[in-house]
C-alpha cells in the first residue's frame, strides 16, 4: 500500500492547480505514522477495518446534490453484490473481480440494487 498511496499523492500534487484533493482511509488509528512517515500531518479517516466503517468514511467524504444514500442502504447494496458475486464472475468468465467486464457488471448490478434500496 505505501507505494500505491505514494503514486496517488504524487498525482494529486501534480494536479494541485485543478483543486483535486486526496484522502487517506485507514483501518487502525495511529498505524499511518508507523508505516508511512511521509504522510505525517495527514489526518486519515479511520474505518475500523469494517465494510460499514469504509462506507461511512466514504459517505462523509463524497457528497453530491440531492438524495444521499445512507450507510444502511449502502450496506444492503454491498450484501446484494456479495451474494451475486459468484454469478457475476461466472457470467464474465472470470475468477477475479479485477477485470473490466466484471467491473462493468458490478456497476450495473449496484445501480439496479440502488434503485430499490434508495426508495426505502
Amino acid at each position: 500500500m505505501p507505494f500505491e498511496l505514494g503514486l496517488c499523492v504524487a498525482d494529486a500534487n501534480r494536479k494541485a492547480g485543478q483543486k483535486q484533493g486526496w484522502f487517506v482511509l485507514e483501518g487502525v488509528s495511529h498505524r499511518l505514522s508507523k508505516s508511512l512517515s511521509d504522510l505525517d500531518g495527514t489526518d486519515p479517516r479511520i474505518h475500523g477495518d469494517t465494510v460499514e466503517g469504509v462506507l461511512s468514511s466514504l459517505a462523509s467524504l463524497f457528497k453530491r446534490p440531492g438524495q444521499q444514500p445512507t450507510v444502511p442502504q449502502m450496506m444492503r447494496i454491498y450484501r446484494a453484490l456479495r451474494r451475486d458475486q459468484p454469478s457475476i464472475l461466472k457470467k464474465a468468465g472470470s475468477k477475479t473481480l479485477y477485470n473490466k467486464r466484471v467491473f462493468v457488471d458490478i456497476c450495473v448490478a449496484a445501480n439496479t440494487e440502488a434503485d430499490g434500496a434508495l426508495v426505502d
